[in-house]
Order: C-alpha cells, then structure tokens, then sequence
C-alpha cells in the first residue's frame, strides 16, 4: 500500500513541476517573478540597514 501511495505522489509532484517549468517560461510570468524577487530583496536589505 506505502508503494502505490509513494507512486501515486511522485507522480503528481512529477506534473506540478512540469506545469511550474511551462509557467515560468512565459515572459509574462518572468517579469513578474524578477518583480516579486525585486521586492523581496529590497525589504531584506532595508531590514538589514536597521
């Protein structure tokens, strides 16, 4: 049973992965994570100013 369960979730971990790798490579979606990632870092360094 542990087997078939072990399968069942590599294979959906496998197609959430493949669907993340056809997402990111839209241009749209780069733009927006190079945005997000922007932000993120902005914050960090303002926090490490402090």
């Amino acid at each position: 049973m542990n087997l078939v369960r072990t399968a069942i979730r590599s294979g959906i971990a496998l197609k959430v992965a493949r669907m993340i790798q056809r997402e990111m490579s839209k241009p749209e979606n780069q733009r927006k994570a190079k945005e997000l990632l922007g932000k993120a870092s902005s914050r960090i360094s303002q926090r490490r100013a402090r």
